[in-house]
């Protein structure tokens, strides 16, 4: 059977969106081998495989992105195959010459963190700073691209043992959410007023009802 190998450089709001594990995923369906990256003008990707299932990675591609992503540039080359390929990888991050790289907005809490801030038994009840791949904070948070824990201000904040499985696991929502946190690991909330310090299950409705009150907080 034919083979061909593909480069593709795709540039937008491609970074901190989910992305590179859809890349992944979507090479696995198609079981092309090769590699995705995050570099200073986009994301970087190599697949090779069948012809057919190259073409259609490459159809799917820009059809099936995530929803938060927008792909504004795509550009395609077919390279030399090469004779020993073996699975499809996430690289390390690369600073390349070149910016084409959009910085996506902060994103509203979703459905599915919300259900774990809910969650009496999950581990992040009551967290408020719970986040994915699919919201959380990336403009407020990034200093530099491409878009990476190091070059955000949750650089400071060391990843538990159970955040850092969720983090390098392709397959998890939270894989590469920069700003993924929890109770043990992550930014913590309180509030300081005038009788003392008022800890995170209640700094939140006491902050609300000072401020429906006229008060003036300072964040």
């Amino acid at each position: 059977m034919a083979k061909l190998r593909r480069r593709f450089l795709v540039g937008g709001i491609v970074q901190g969106v989910g992305f590179r594990p859809f890349v992944f995923n979507l090479a696995e369906a198609e079981r092309l081998d090769g590699m995705v990256s995050n570099t200073s003008a986009g994301v970087l990707i190599e697949v090779q495989g069948s012809a057919r299932a190259v073409e259609s990675f490459s159809r799917r591609l820009p059809n099936e992105a995530p929803p938060l992503s927008r792909i504004v540039s795509m550009e395609m080359e077919d390279l030399e195959v090469l004779d020993q390929v073996d699975g499809f990888v996430i690289e390390k991050s690369r600073n390349t010459p070149g910016t084409n790289t959009l910085i996506p907005a902060d994103m509203a809490t979703c459905d599915k963190c919300l259900e774990d801030i809910r969650d009496p038994a999950n581990r992040r009840f009551g967290y408020p700073f719970t986040n994915c791949t699919n919201c959380g904070p990336r403009w407020t948070i990034i200093e530099r691209i491409p878009y990476d824990r190091p070059f955000t201000s949750m650089a400071d904040f060391e990843m538990c043992s159970e955040c850092r499985d969720e983090y390098e696991n392709p397959r998890d929502r939270r894989f590469h959410a920069q700003p993924n946190a929890c109770p043990l690991c992550g930014p913590r909330l309180w509030l300081e007023t005038g009788g003392g310090r008022i800890g995170p299950d209640k700094a939140l409705k006491e902050a609300a009802r000072l401020l429906a009150g006229g008060h003036i907080l300072a964040i």
